[in-house]
């Protein structure tokens, strides 16, 4: 019996300024429903006003890679290049409001192709690339890095310089203020020295008296 080799697919996603198409076949080995795209052999992004992007699997995931944590970070305030110099895409800020994309083709002798977007493309893109990564009818791997928390340098680095010393800052004063009133306070009143002891006699009985000063003798009254 000869099977059917199975039919070429099309995913698109839709934004307001962009758009995404995969196409591909399902992997019949892996078992995948004639609807679903297993093996991915094209993708490619048209933009309004900008040319078209097309690439392989690999570029596709560099894309997603490099754009969807950037955006992550940019929501927390924490605006950052990602993608390595010499990675297929990268991403880095380009003044307020503005973000540059870079994509490099794995062929030599071709320029790097640079697009200047705005947050509203860039909100674009994410989405699409996102309806992407949760669509259930494309069942391939995407070795995308799992979100991780801000690094604690990267949380200082959002707060304000003058929030961040204020804690320390106060803490001193208060310090101080609490050491001025300190010395302002007025000293304890010196409690009086107390009597020694008398001792007593080592046989228990009461020491004796002091000795008594003699008394001159009285003159004789006169007889009458």
């Amino acid at each position: 019996m000869i099977q059917s080799a199975p039919m070429k697919q099309s995913l698109r996603y839709d934004q307001i300024s962009c758009r995404l198409q995969l196409d591909g076949l399902p992997d019949v080995s892996a078992g995948q429903s004639s609807q679903a795209i297993g093996i991915l052999t094209r993708w490619s992004l048209e933009w309004l006003g900008r040319p078209q992007l097309e690439g392989r699997r690999e570029h596709l995931e560099a894309l997603m890679a490099a754009v969807l944590p950037y955006a992550r970070h940019l929501i927390s305030d924490v605006a950052r290049p990602f993608g390595d110099p010499e990675a297929p895409v990268s991403i880095e800020p380009a003044g307020e409001g503005h973000h540059r994309l870079q994509l490099r083709s794995s062929q030599p002798g071709v320029e790097p192709l640079q697009l200047e977007l705005d947050d509203a493309e860039l909100a674009d893109l994410v989405r699409v690339l996102d309806q992407v990564r949760l669509d259930p009818r494309l069942q391939l791997p995407l070795p995308l890095p799992d979100p991780r928390p801000l690094r604690h340098r990267e949380l200082s680095r959002r707060t304000p310089l003058a929030r961040r010393l204020a804690a320390p800052l106060g803490g001193a004063l208060a310090l101080v203020l609490a050491a001025a009133a300190a010395a302002l306070l007025p000293l304890p009143p010196q409690p009086a020295p107390e009597a020694a002891p008398r001792r007593e006699a080592s046989n228990g009985q009461a020491p004796p008296s002091p000795p008594q000063p003699p008394q001159e003798p009285q003159p004789p009254l006169p007889r009458s």
